[in-house]
């Protein structure tokens, strides 16, 4: 059994190959694959060659960890589940290749408790769900406080505010770029420029921006939070006095957990948390050399999606 998928030979050379798949075993399904997102944060990073030391780490990889299809054939013990609808978080099941993350191809075996069946109307926005869960994580870790500035106004951020919503009132968000500025919805977008609040009590990053730290610590409240939830590739350095005088707390929010995937599944498809307007590009997995070159460089482009059901 073999399989289409998106192999980063090395930094910048992505192609499509065809790669032998491990077969299934008893507690393992096939999943066809249909539609997988393209991270701009850490496939970013693995792209360019610039992602910092890494468990796993390597080329050839095949990326991806948003990854949407159909179970087409189950183990002995998983045969029952053939047919659903599924979101599956990348695989390893491509030999020597590295499935860091594993997502990005037509055809995956993976174990079956790594297959969360969705809703059959969710369609190509089931892709979402790793972010929605990363954001999910990230505000609702033990003794988190409600986000009251996000930074940064990507798919992440755009969860995060709209997870704010839900849990406690609006959040305000920063945003640079004109281009991404637009789209909030019931809550304010700005320029950090034209904010001139120094007293928010948790400020929850997604920018990436690894020079950002004294940015943020001047505009906490006494015993304010700064939440790290996005990627950096180089350290995080700060001014002390500062952050002293202002007893500021630090917390990274680290990748998601299954409880989390199925907390934010559960929001989604009881109509609470909207994945609306989110997915602004689309494009056939054959064309995934340019789909993936537009997803990092493009500024409308919040999520990339790529196509696969032409592929087999």
């Amino acid at each position: 059994m073999n399989t289409i998928a998106v192999v980063l030979q090395e930094p910048e050379q992505l192609v499509l190959s065809r790669l032998a798949l491990t077969p299934p075993g008893d507690d393992d399904v096939v999943v066809d694959i249909e539609w997988s997102g393209i991270s701009t944060g850490t496939e970013r990073l693995f792209y360019s060659g610039r992602m910092p030391p890494f468990p796993g780490m390597g080329y050839p990889l095949v990326p991806g960890y948003e990854s949407v299809g159909r179970i087409a054939a189950g183990g002995a013990n998983v045969a029952g589940r053939i047919g659903e609808r599924v979101f599956v978080p990348g695989a390893r099941c491509y030999g020597e290749v590295r499935g860091l993350f594993g997502g990005a191809a037509a055809r995956l075996v993976v174990p079956a408790s790594r297959a969360l069946p969705i809703d059959e109307q969710l369609g190509e926005q089931g892709v979402l769900l790793a972010l929605a869960a990363t954001a999910y994580h990230a505000t609702h870790a033990e003794g988190a406080r409600h986000p009251d500035l996000i930074v940064g106004h990507g798919v992440l951020g755009r969860l995060l505010a709209r997870l704010a919503l839900l849990s406690g009132g609006p959040a305000v968000v920063w945003e640079r770029n004109p281009t991404r500025a637009e789209g909030g919805t019931r809550y304010r977008v700005l320029d950090p420029s034209e904010d001139t609040r120094n007293d928010y009590n948790a400020i929850y990053d997604v920018s990436g921006d690894p020079a950002i730290l004294d940015t943020l610590i001047a505009r906490l409240a006494p015993c304010g939070e700064i939440v790290l939830a996005g990627f950096y590739e180089e350290p995080l350095r700060f001014n002390f006095p500062p952050a002293f005088l202002r007893e500021a707390r630090i917390r990274v929010a680290a990748e998601w957990r299954p409880e989390d995937l199925v907390a934010v599944k559960q929001l989604i498809e009881s109509g609470r948390l909207s994945l609306d307007g989110l997915i602004t590009h689309r494009d056939d997995a054959q064309n995934a050399a340019e789909a993936y070159r537009t997803a990092f460089n493009d500024p409308t482009c919040l999520k990339m999606v790529l196509d696969w059901r032409s592929c087999s």
